[in-house]
């Protein structure tokens, strides 16, 4: 590697850096993204500069094709499919891997000069590369609804899950030790395929954000090995990087679903005891208000907390309440955002859609931050949201959700909560704060009732 090469390569892994660290707050958000998409240009170019022999037509086509996918994405899907798209991100990112690992393995070994770490390293950039590739597929179908979002699985699926990866580990040695035996490369490439289709099968959506989270940190960890392939310093950095910020941020949505890894992993979010019964729960308790009564309710309120859910984002309804926030905002109400880790399909998701509305970072409160304070709040407006504010992971220790931190929204003097039906979140249970004795449900569109309230406020 020349000077200039490595020089460019330092300057590419600081704003690589840069660009996490700016990730980690909504304000700095934008200037790290656009920190990090810079390092990137920068490696692209020292890495094709330094190149004997390269054909640039079609490393041109390449770019024109991936820029015009990005655009059309980036433009084209809407802000509800995120989630899938991030989860189709990884898997790209992942068979990336793999197949630069195949072709880099099969270049080498036929010009005689295949080394045992580049073998090794191979191995592992096709293991961990497949797992995420197909285990991002089975996600992204089950958050487009293309097949059932609940867990799929068969007795003794984590025992054939250890043995696939005993496997994988297995074939990848014999791999390593011997490299003309393609026969060992194909079947780690289907074991390792196999294994990420049914990691992720047995997980339900209500646990997807976490798994996002975790392919995004198997992403990184290919390319860091497919940099050991290459002999390439700055792939091995992007890739630790990815890595280690995907496991930390996988950490954090556990402690806040307040499960274990292997927990989620192994379709823990099934319940330990039997149900409540909905007819039971909410039979002759639930009261139902219009826009005109809720509106005079806020007429009156000083503090006015809204819970944001993924029912606001199928909804679009995040400009809606932009609005009804301007409009509260006029009669001298204070209104804040109760955000919790895994509201939505993906982590952040919520931060994401308020941002686009361009609704103030000031106002998202994390969780931790307003729970203490819900006892002074006077309206507390649940759009969409439902196991994150289920008071049953305080009280039922057989819940599905036992244990789960969640928003104490039911402590507020009044909570109105809009929602479509009754019908229960992604753990499958009801929700006892639907029939609390001070919470009201405005039964419509998230999108047509924050209108319809925003409307009738401004004629009280």
């Amino acid at each position: 590697m020349s000077p200039f090469a490595g020089i460019g390569y330092l300057v590419a892994a600081v704003l690589f850096i840069l660009g996490l660290k700016g990730l980690g707050h909504p304000r700095t958000a934008v200037r790290g993204n656009l920190l990090g998409s810079l390092g990137m240009l920068i490696a692209v170019v020292v890495t094709l500069l330094e190149q004997s022999i390269v054909d640039y037509r079609a490393v041109v086509a390449g770019l024109l094709v991936g820029a015009i996918a990005g655009a059309l994405l980036a433009q084209l899907v809407r802000m509800t499919a995120m989630p899938q798209m991030v989860a189709l991100l990884n898997g790209f990112g992942g068979v990336a891997s793999v197949l630069v690992a195949i072709a880099t393995l099969l270049q080498e070994r036929d010009a005689g000069r295949l080394m045992l770490q580049t073998s090794i390293a191979a191995s592992a950039s096709v293991l961990i590369g497949a797992v995420t590739f197909t285990g991002s597929l089975i996600a992204f179908a089950k958050l487009q609804e293309l097949m059932s979002g609940r867990s799929i699985g068969f007795r003794g699926i984590q025992a054939f899950n250890a043995l696939l990866l005993l496997g994988g580990i297995g074939f990848g040695a014999l791999l390593a030790s011997n490299p003309d035996a393609e026969i060992w490369l194909w079947g780690l490439v289907l074991v390792a395929g196999l294994l990420g289709l049914l990691l992720v099968l047995p997980v339900g959506g209500a646990d997807m954000p976490v798994v996002i989270a975790l392919l995004n940190s198997y992403s990184g960890l290919a390319a860091a090995a497919t940099g050991f392939v290459l002999s390439n310093s700055l792939l091995i950095i992007a890739g630790s990087l990815v890595g280690a910020s995907g496991l930390i941020l996988t950490r954090i949505m556990c402690r806040a679903m307040n499960r274990s890894l292997a927990n989620v992993l192994v379709g823990g979010g099934t319940a330990s005891g039997p149900a409540a019964d909905a007819d039971s729960v909410y039979a002759g308790k639930i009261k139902s208000a219009g826009p005109d009564e809720i509106a005079m309710l806020l007429e009156s309120a000083q503090r006015v907390v809204i819970v944001p859910g993924y029912g606001l984002a199928v909804a679009q309804a995040q400009h809606a309440v932009r609005d009804l926030t301007n409009t509260l905002e006029a009669r001298g109400v204070e209104v804040e955002f109760a955000i919790h880790p895994v509201a939505g399909r993906m982590p952040g998701h919520m931060n994401v859609l308020l941002a686009e509305a361009e609704i103030p970072y000031e106002k998202l409160k994390e969780m931790d931050e307003i729970n203490p304070s819900f006892a002074q709040v006077d309206v507390v407006i649940v759009l969409g949201a439902n196991d994150v504010v289920n008071p049953l992971a305080r009280t039922d220790p057989q819940s599905p959700i036992a244990g789960m931190p969640i928003l104490d929204v039911d402590k507020a003097r009044t909570v109105v909560v809009v929602k479509r039906s009754l019908s229960p979140g992604f753990a499958g249970i009801p929700n006892p704060l639907f029939a609390a004795d001070n919470c009201l449900m405005y039964f419509a569109d998230g999108k047509k009732a924050v209108i319809d309230l925003n409307q009738a406020l401004k004629n009280v």
